[in-house]
């Protein structure tokens, strides 16, 4: 199979069949043998009848996380290559056949890009100000200088990889740190990467709200980069304090 796409699901049934049309549109429009995925993480609002009358597989993922729903829909997968792309419509799914071509370059994950800086784009009230201007930039800042990571964006939620790249990967995140953690697995396998610019739309729910807890996740981001970089967190304070 050429491509699965993976959307993990938690309450989306207002906006979750309009990610899926797209989806299909675009895959019938590339003439490829390719599968959708709804991996749902508990939804208690109809989002799984959604998915299966419009013939999708739906993935039941017991574990909550949004980690835990993508590594689940992508065990269930098929596909040589694996979209993954969040059900509130705030990324467009007519994108796909984007992120499918520059993937067929030969790279293992290619990342998309919300953030001006990396010519990608917002639309108004699609982002907290407090994201775009301090949280995402300083996150983005610190993985390149932690890990020298190239992305300008590492928490758009758009993505796609290589199947056997995930396998090799082995990821353990279950929660919204598993979008730095495949980031900073690409570059110590020495993944072929690259970046595409892309437009964050305004979250199409209107009686749901976003699963993102800014300070709660912001403070679990920064703990994931410095533990997981242990000569920033062991032995340049070391080298401070033996002179001192």
């Amino acid at each position: 199979m050429d491509l699965s796409v993976v959307i993990p699901c938690l309450n989306e049934s207002e906006t979750l069949a309009i990610c899926i049309k797209k989806a299909k549109n675009q895959i019938d429009k590339l003439n490829i043998n390719a599968e959708i995925i709804v991996s749902d993480n508990g939804s208690s609002d109809g989002s799984q009848e959604i998915a299966l009358n419009l013939g999708v597989k739906v993935s039941n993922c017991v574990k909550k996380g949004y980690g835990c729903a993508i590594i689940n829909g992508i065990n269930d997968s098929k596909g040589d290559y694996i979209l993954i792309a969040d059900a509130d419509d705030s990324y467009d799914f007519n994108d796909l056949p984007k992120f499918y071509n520059e993937i067929k370059k030969g790279y293992n994950l290619v990342q998309g890009c919300r953030m001006p800086v990396g010519g990608g784009k917002i639309e108004k009230g699609a982002m907290p100000l407090s994201h775009r201007i301090i949280g995402n930039p300083f996150f983005s800042k610190l993985v390149k200088i932690f890990y020298d990571v190239k992305f300008n964006d590492v928490y758009c939620g758009m993505k796609i990889i290589d199947n056997k790249f995930f396998k090799n990967a082995k990821f353990f995140s279950d929660g919204w740190i598993f979008a730095l953690e495949i980031l900073i697995k690409s570059k110590t396998m020495k993944a072929k990467v690259t970046e595409i610019p892309i437009t964050l739309y305004k979250d199409g729910r209107i009686n749901s709200k976003s699963h993102l807890k800014t300070i709660k996740d912001g403070l679990k981001t920064l703990k994931f980069i410095l533990i997981s970089s242990p000569k920033w967190i062991f032995f340049f304070p070391s080298i401070f304090f033996f002179y001192i």
